[in-house]
């Protein structure tokens, strides 16, 4: 089978998975962008269970095949804090039903415990350890599929960047996990209430409620990265109107997102008119309310497009984005909510 993954590097990765512990082969393909990005750090677990993974171009990245079945248990340490590549373990572990561990030096998402875990997968999780033990079959699942957080967060940073007024965004995922953002919003001085919190299925939800209040700048490590990788860009964009310098550190990740995204910001916040240093890890930016104007080069990636997008759409901002359908991929209603939210 051939499988093109598009612009998504996380059916890549967890597919990958799930096919290695099958008797079956596939060829993984996908985008420009998609196929530039690290996929031995996948492959490795995989191959060490018995899988047979070919790189067809003869470096990292896609195409890629992945020939499965006839594994066996690993007990694996992550290298770097990765919710795909622990997910893709875990998966193939499903498939193949052969128990694994997996080891991580942060604690990252754990969207695939709670969904296995709720379809009667033993899994124990405690110290940075999962456990999983196969079961002969997966039970099936009824959810409620939550609000995407990271799209809820552009709102959100929107909300806080606000002069006045309360934002809504109703039933948004709160996974821990994934929600890093909101504790760094908090600390930078935005109100967040969360209503109507709900935590009967396996991924709690609510609705979050977004009130503007005086922005201070903060520090973000890395312990926090992991559950703010994807809204670290709007984070940067926020941070550009706090008082104050924002140092965003141990996010080496970001360079091999689906564009080096510390290299784009930092170059936009530049172009815009914000006094902002690179690292090889982050950044440090000086909050401004001066002005801000100019041309976003978003390299074609979505998330830059709508974190710059954001702050566009406040006071003192003229900024023109280069290519806004690039949002697609994730989020093809976002211009639409936004002009529909800035009134």
């Amino acid at each position: 089978a051939r499988l093109d993954c598009g612009n998504s590097g996380t059916t890549t990765r967890l597919l990958m998975g799930i096919v290695a512990g099958l008797p079956a082969s596939a060829t993984f393909t996908g985008d420009a962008s998609l196929s530039r990005r690290p996929m031995r750090r996948v492959a490795r677990p995989l191959e060490e269970m018995g899988a047979r993974i070919d790189f067809e171009a003869g470096r990292d990245g896609l195409p890629l095949s992945v020939h499965g079945g006839g594994l066996h248990s690993i007990d694996w340490t992550l290298d770097t804090a990765s919710a795909q590549v622990k997910s893709a373990v875990l998966l193939a572990g499903v498939t193949a039903r052969v128990a694994v561990v997996v080891r991580e030096p942060v604690t990252t998402r754990d969207h695939t415990e709670r969904m296995l875990r709720s379809q009667g997968v033993a899994i124990d999780v405690g110290g940075g350890i999962i456990v999983l033990d196969p079961p002969p079959a997966l039970a099936p699942l009824d959810i409620t599929v939550p609000g995407d957080p990271s799209s809820a967060a552009f709102f959100a940073g929107l909300a806080a960047l606000a002069d006045t007024g309360t934002l809504t965004i109703r039933d948004v995922g709160l996974n821990p996990g994934r929600c890093g953002f909101i504790a760094v919003l908090r600390r930078m001085g935005a109100r967040i209430d969360v209503a109507n919190r709900n935590d009967s299925g396996p991924e709690p939800l609510g609705d979050l409620e977004v009130r503007p209040v005086h922005l201070s700048a903060t520090r973000i490590d890395g312990e926090e990265v992991p559950s703010l990788i994807d809204e670290l860009p709007m984070l940067a964009c926020v941070a550009a109107r706090a008082s104050g310098e924002t140092v965003i550190s141990g996010a080496a990740e970001l360079r091999v997102k689906e564009s080096d995204r510390i290299a784009a910001v930092v170059a936009n916040l530049r172009a815009i008119g914000v006094d902002v240093d690179e690292a090889p890890d982050g950044m440090r930016i000086r909050g401004t309310r001066g002005p801000l104007r100019g041309r976003i080069v978003t390299r074609d990636d979505h998330r830059i497009a709508m974190a710059f997008g954001v702050l566009a759409a406040t006071p003192g901002a003229d900024l023109v984005v280069d290519n806004p359908g690039c949002v697609g991929v994730s989020y093809p209603a976002f211009w639409h909510d936004l002009a529909h939210v800035v009134v």
